[in-house]
């Protein structure tokens, strides 16, 4: 299982999880901030603002929230300054990792992250150390009890989809970033519900984690998640489902 069909499946879970929705509400939040102030606040003209609005409706963030946070990012109400940097690095087993931030503060990011990096035995690396080895690709999952194989396969790459593969209990589509939304809109357009529908950084080669190292890896972008300025974080470690199921049987005895 790659690293990030892996990772994304427990970020999914993560976001499920009430403990955590304060800080996924602030996540997409301070998204639509940013949205709104590069492109302005009508989500019909701004696409990244109406993605950013439409991920906020699916994890139930309020809509006066949404509102707000909207008029926020166009000075209505009073003006919220951050920027999108991106973050490269090692974790444990060479793994590469990238790490998308939205951030006031530079000063207070960096140092922070550092700190997660090295206590989970990797390193914060200079930028572009680790950019080399991702392809940026428009990417969604689909529940596969939502749409039969053949028919979204048909759906899918007629929109422009490079390909669509089954993991599990899912369905993962990868396309051009062109691509994205036309491929968005014909799900939509079927009422295809996606689970997610982002752009990622997709690893070219991956890295195999043994049981050890996997438990590292996860504990990484475990305390990478939950730091209040990131956003994403791509890698390019596999796990195995023998590992994968391994480390999920050990984690519910605890």
């Amino acid at each position: 299982m790659s690293g990030h069909s892996h990772w994304a499946t427990i970020k999914r879970s993560k976001a499920a999880n009430d403990a955590k929705r304060g800080r996924v509400w602030s996540k997409l939040a301070r998204r639509i901030i940013v949205a709104a102030k590069a492109g302005g606040g009508n989500p019909d003209e701004n696409l990244q603002l109406r993605y950013a609005i439409d991920d906020a409706k699916a994890a139930n963030l309020p809509k006066d929230t949404i509102n707000k946070a909207i008029k926020k990012g166009t000075g209505e109400l009073g003006a919220e300054d951050y920027e999108r940097v991106i973050y490269e690095g090692y974790g444990p087993a060479g793994v590469a990792v990238m790490v998308e931030c939205l951030t006031d503060n530079r000063n207070r990011t960096v140092p922070e992250l550092r700190k997660i990096f090295e206590r989970a035995g990797g390193q914060l690396g200079e930028s572009n150390c680790v950019a080399w080895m991702f392809t940026q690709k428009g990417t969604f999952t689909i529940a596969t009890s939502a749409v039969a194989e053949d028919a979204l396969i048909e759906i899918c790459l007629d929109a422009g989809a490079d390909d669509v593969t089954k993991e599990g209990d899912v369905f993962e589509i990868t396309c051009e970033v062109a691509d994205f939304h036309a491929v968005k809109e014909a799900l939509a357009q079927k009422s295809i519900e996606t689970i997610t529908a982002e752009i990622a950084m997709i690893p070219n080669t991956t890295v195999e984690a043994d049981a050890g190292n996997a438990k590292q890896i996860l504990h990484l972008m475990d305390q990478l998640d939950d730091h209040d300025d990131v956003q994403n974080i791509f890698a390019n470690f596999n796990i195995s489902d023998d590992i994968a199921a391994s480390l999920e049987t050990e984690s519910g005895r605890k």
